[in-house]
């Protein structure tokens, strides 16, 4: 397989976040403000990545703008020639912060919304008075220039407002909005049993959301995916190990995808001691599962093989205890009939007592 060049980039800046979401892809353990990499070295992270051509900086957290130096960073990196966009919880920026941030190059936002209601949003961020914050920041976004996209994070608390929640990103003049189903890694899986929709629901969200796509054509772009526990196959997580993106911890891990470090078999590599390009190219966790050779069957010999990658690892690793295995909720995968029962099963749990991210960061 030839290896090309990564297109983007997801820097978490840190882990310091205000909202308390319980299903943050967030590692359980977070990176302490003490250990994050600095200005410079993030400056330099930036150089390397544009050297390397990736075209995509995603700025991300945790929440991004609790970092003094953000605009240096986001002028550096357009600099660099990285189009760069600004992932956020909306709820520690405003007008002025995003004017000054697309005058220093930003390009674009994303802003996370929980619900279409304002007191279940907010109780579901842990943060009162979120969803305001975030309508005004997205009202800011226009003024300053900057294209918005909003993500709607669904889950069975909010999923019968899917179509709601379409609704209120026009509303916010997003451009595209991601109907971004909860993924079970961090907090979202400590929280699974309170997360997990119906498959009633799930029908009932499938039929809204495709009508929505109908209705809405040139109007807005609706990302919407399928919830894996519920899937027929599984999706090519992250376009493929080790294929196209590249995931840097606020203290300088480089991970192929966000939950990576998750598998206790690897070691990453930090950009503190060796080169971006060094860890794409060499690093032994990028390249443990990269490409097809590592697959078992029945993923070796599928058809799919260099379209679905063999599915998510860290799922594998969730569902089977083994990243090595093949993703259970591919539907020719042993086991997969369990995953649904899984699902079934917490989809009944009627008691809503959320595990909540805990606030980190601070020292």
């Amino acid at each position: 397989m030839k290896l090309e060049a990564p297109y983007a980039l997801l820097a978490e800046l840190t882990h310091r976040c205000p909202l308390r979401c319980p299903y943050c892809y967030n590692p359980v353990e977070l990176v302490r403000r003490s250990a994050e990499l600095d200005t410079d070295t993030w400056k330099g992270v930036f150089d390397q990545a544009a050297a390397m051509g990736i075209l995509q900086l995603h700025l991300s957290g945790g929440e991004p703008t609790a970092r003094g130096d953000i605009e240096e960073l986001v002028a550096h990196a357009d600099g660099s020639g990285l189009y760069t966009n600004l992932i956020t919880s909306g709820v520690l920026s405003d007008a002025g912060q995003l004017e000054r941030l697309a005058a220093a190059g930003l390009a674009h936002v994303q802003i996370s919304i929980q619900d279409s209601i304002a007191d279940s949003g907010d109780w579901i961020a842990g943060y009162a008075g979120a969803q305001q914050k975030k309508l005004e920041l997205a009202a800011s976004a226009e003024d300053a220039g900057l294209a918005l996209t909003i993500n709607a994070v669904i889950h069975r608390q909010n999923i019968e407002r899917v179509g709601d929640m379409i609704d209120l990103a026009i509303e916010m003049r997003a451009q595209r909005v991601e109907v971004a189903n909860v993924q079970y890694y961090g907090w979202g899986i400590k929280n699974r049993h309170n997360l997990m929709p119906t498959l009633e629901q799930l029908h009932r969200m499938h039929a809204t959301v495709k009508q929505k796509i109908d209705d809405l054509e040139g109007r807005i772009v609706i990302d919407y995916v399928v919830p894996d526990y519920y899937a027929r196959r599984p999706k090519a997580c992250m376009n493929g190990w080790g294929r196209r993106f590249m995931n840097i911890t606020p203290e300088g891990k480089v991970l192929p995808c966000h939950a990576a470090e998750t598998i206790p078999e690897l070691e990453f590599d930090n950009v503190r001691d060796k080169t971006l390009a060094e860890i794409w190219t060499d690093s032994a966790a990028f390249n443990r599962f990269r490409g097809t050779a590592w697959m078992p069957e029945p993923c070796s010999s599928c058809e799919r093989r260099e379209i679905d990658w063999g599915g998510c690892r860290c799922q594998a690793l969730a569902l089977t205890g083994s990243a090595a295995n093949p993703d259970p909720v591919c539907e020719l995968v042993p086991g997969h009939a369990e995953v649904l029962a899984t699902a079934f099963e917490d989809s009944r749990d009627i008691e809503v007592d959320f595990d909540y991210r805990n606030f980190g960061g601070g020292s």
